[in-house]
């Protein structure tokens, strides 16, 4: 298991201010901060390198490029061995942009992105159901997702506490 590494005060401001606004300057982050640029840059290649810090996102409403359907798909496996492959193929689908594997009933638990309820019914009859290692599934759709949002790192606490 890999270890965690310990962030410092620097290292959860830089953080913090990334994961507010991801489009952030590092000058505009040095400058918030009180350290120099090089500084920012040299601390986020770091966590980088760590695997901390695996890119920037854009935080798209999918509803207003006529996407209006976001599904969870609960899929239970045939059995546990076939859920590589079964990941594999749902990879390919573009509609699925997430998938966790899981405890409980299911064996994924993947969401899902459709125009509407009858590209979703496409989606899952013509696609996901056809994939070998699939058992059954079953689709719970989105009416509002109320927040997504980061968790927020803990503050650090002084030694002398």
């Amino acid at each position: 298991m890999a270890r965690n590494y310990e962030l410092d005060d620097t290292d959860r401001k830089i953080l913090a201010l990334l994961i507010d606004d991801a489009k952030t300057p590092y000058t505009e982050i040095a400058r918030k901060v009180h350290v120099s640029g090089g500084t920012v840059h040299v601390r986020m290649a770091r966590l980088e390198e760590l695997g901390i810090v695996q890119g920037a996102t854009l935080k798209i409403d999918y509803q207003k490029l006529g996407f209006g359907v976001r599904a969870f798909l609960g899929i239970y496996l045939q059995k546990s061995s076939v859920y590589e492959g079964v990941v594999r193929a749902l990879r390919e689908i573009p509609e699925v942009v997430s998938i966790d594997f899981t405890t409980g009933a299911y064996g994924i638990f993947a969401r899902l992105i459709c125009r509407d309820t009858n590209h979703l019914r496409e989606v899952l009859h013509g696609q996901i159901q056809l994939i070998e290692g699939i058992e059954r599934t079953e689709t719970l759709i989105s009416l509002e997702e109320a927040f997504n949002r980061p968790i927020q790192l803990p503050e650090m606490k002084e030694d002398n506490e």
